[in-house]
């Protein structure tokens, strides 16, 4: 490892020839033939194995592996993948942050890899949280992916410390042109439907530089990215999880992550579409800085906010849930009264999934308000712009 980037060997990626090593032990794993021969099933068994022992590269296994993982997602579990705003990238000088809202563990950084790769520009590392690391082969499977270790869990002390590393890793490895970098915008998913970035990630990223507000903040070139599923992967997951949470702390289950990657995978999308926004601007960051300490954070995420919202593309089910969830049929032209059926029918299937005990009409207020939320997030926006 290059002495510059010792003090982070515990959170960065692998280089290329310790995810070779890696890899070679995760070709042994035996699950490997059952995931081959789901990914590839025209091949034999050991196809998947033979080829992870084949690659001599990060980039080689990604092109190999990763991407035609990805196309098996895609034709299984997604009706049409779109999007747009490539050019904000292509156009991009230098490497960059893309900050995006996060709906699903694996899938969201995921597809942002895989529009990189289609389109010729060079993939990023992905910052993913370390309770994901449930074992071994998933930590040397992630980090042969460019995976960037986000400490989880910690104490307040140690969390600081974590943090400050990890934005210290990130402008390094943005500034001397190594690579992108793609983060959530928040820690976790969203759960609720609600896309908005915690500020303190961006205080953290404003503390590991050692210009000015503005000088921090311009050479991060900030890129916005927002992506939207039809069908919320792990909805009924997500909306068991914020009704327990309403009348005690939530506490996940072993291997819980790990059933919500493979649910997130494997679950039926319907259609998804990535929006890459517009980079924030130095106008927009030296706005920002004029403001008091923290109005300056504030701006800076309402900035990447707005983009988030404004590129979220809206469904049937966005528009249904918000009709029934508000009693009404303002969106009645945008779906029918079999598309209507179907949710309902969707609904009812899903909130099956869970246990008995649990107060179904609840349940199924807020599995709607998951998708009924980005309405009025788009509905809000539009009234603040209106309002100048």
């Amino acid at each position: 490892m290059e002495d510059k980037y010792s003090e982070f060997e515990s959170i960065c990626p692998y280089t290329d020839e310790e995810a070779v090593k890696a890899l070679n032990e995760v070709a042994r794993h035996p699950a490997i033939p059952f995931i081959s021969k789901s990914l590839f099933p025209d091949q034999p068994a050991g196809f998947l194995a033979n080829a992870i022992k084949g690659v001599h590269s990060i980039d080689e296994f990604q092109q190999v592996v990763m991407s035609k993982a990805v196309e098996w997602c895609l034709n299984t579990t997604v009706h049409n993948f779109s999007y747009d705003g490539i050019s904000h990238i292509k156009n991009k000088e230098g490497k960059f942050l893309m900050m995006s809202n996060h709906r699903d563990i694996i899938l969201d950084p995921a597809l942002t890899q895989y529009i990189l790769f289609s389109n010729g520009v060079p993939m990023s590392e992905i910052c993913v949280g370390d309770n994901l690391l449930s074992s071994k082969t998933i930590e040397k499977l992630l980090r042969s992916n460019r995976m960037i270790k986000v400490i989880r869990g910690v104490s307040a002390r140690e969390l600081y410390l974590s943090s400050q590393l990890l934005s210290r890793y990130i402008r390094q490895t943005i500034t001397s042109g190594k690579s992108s970098v793609w983060i959530a915008q928040r820690q976790g998913r969203t759960k609720d439907g609600i896309d908005i970035t915690e500020q303190g990630l961006l205080k953290m990223f404003d503390m590991s530089g050692t210009g000015t507000f503005q000088e921090n903040f311009n050479e991060l070139n900030i890129i916005p990215l927002s992506i939207s599923y039809e069908y919320e992967p792990c909805d009924i997951r997500k909306a068991r999880e914020l009704l327990i949470s309403r009348s005690q702390k939530y506490v996940k289950g072993p291997r819980e992550d790990l059933h919500s990657i493979i649910t997130g995978i494997r679950q039926k999308k319907g259609n998804v579409h990535i929006n890459i926004g517009k980079p924030l601007t130095p106008e927009e960051i030296e706005i920002a800085s004029h403001c008091d300490k923290n109005d300056r954070y504030q701006a800076i995420r309402h900035a990447v906010d707005m983009r988030v919202i404004e590129g979220y593309k809206l469904w049937k089910t966005n528009y249904i849930a918000y009709d029934l969830v508000n009693g009404g049929n303002r969106f009645v032209d945008k779906y029918t009264p079999e598309d209507v059926e179907a949710f309902l029918a969707y609904t009812e299937h899903q909130l099956k999934k869970v246990e008995r005990k649990l107060d179904k009409e609840a349940l199924r207020d807020i599995f709607w308000h998951i998708y009924s939320n980005p309405v009025e997030s788009k509905l809000r926006l539009e009234e603040e712009k209106a309002n100048g």
